[in-house]
């Protein structure tokens, strides 16, 4: 059983995707949760701590997986009967997937020099990659033994950005959560902490 949950920041998305892991850990299955956020500046480690503290204060007794990039390779490994999985998030998947070939010992200035610099080859090859591992994650769900919850963001329905990877990023972000919710059974959107079901199996 694969199921989307989807909502902008702060929508409350992440607490309803926990909310429906404690419905199948009630009934006896062990809960996964694998997380692909990376720390990789002050805030981003304070908004990872956020959520381990509310983790470490819930009732579900969490196996965590970090994983920023093999996602699937990961699902693969850890789903089966019984179990609930739930990946948070996948948008920063997406972004991982993204940003892996730019060299990390010499990050880019500017949004726009980092724009100027995968410009080029190593960014058509960044993409060709990323479309490979979008195409083997959507292949893989409807194998999946158990429940797999996936928390996405949903990023388009804001202005269009005005920086060339912010584009990019918005774009592939939809087109991951359409191919995603294509393969889904289940796919709920959260707005202001209330879940809206869109599809139900």
């Amino acid at each position: 059983m694969i199921h989307l949950v989807i909502g902008g920041a702060r929508s409350g998305k992440s607490r309803y995707g926990e909310a429906l892991a404690r419905q199948y850990t009630a009934l006896g299955f062990d809960a996964c949760y694998v997380a692909t956020a990376q720390a990789l500046d002050a805030e981003m480690a304070c908004r990872i701590r956020l959520h381990q503290d509310g983790r470490a204060k819930d009732d579900i007794d969490w196996q965590l997986v970090e994983e920023p990039l093999a996602l699937t390779a990961q699902l693969k490994r850890l789903a089966k009967p019984g179990r609930v999985i739930l990946v948070d998030c996948l948008t920063l998947w997406l972004t991982n997937q993204l940003l892996a070939g730019s060299p990390a010992d010499e990050p880019a200035a500017t949004e726009s020099d980092f724009a100027s610099n995968i410009a080029t080859s190593s960014k058509d090859d960044a993409l060709a990659h990323w479309h490979q591992a979008k195409a083997e994650l959507v292949g893989a769900l409807n194998a999946l033994e158990g429940a797999v919850i996936l928390i996405s963001n949903e990023v388009g329905s804001g202005i269009v950005p005005m920086g060339e990877l912010s584009r990019q990023f918005v774009d592939e972000a939809g087109w991951l959560n359409q191919a995603v919710a294509a393969a889904a059974d289940n796919v709920t959107l959260v707005v202001a902490g209330l879940p809206l079901v869109l599809k139900s199996s």
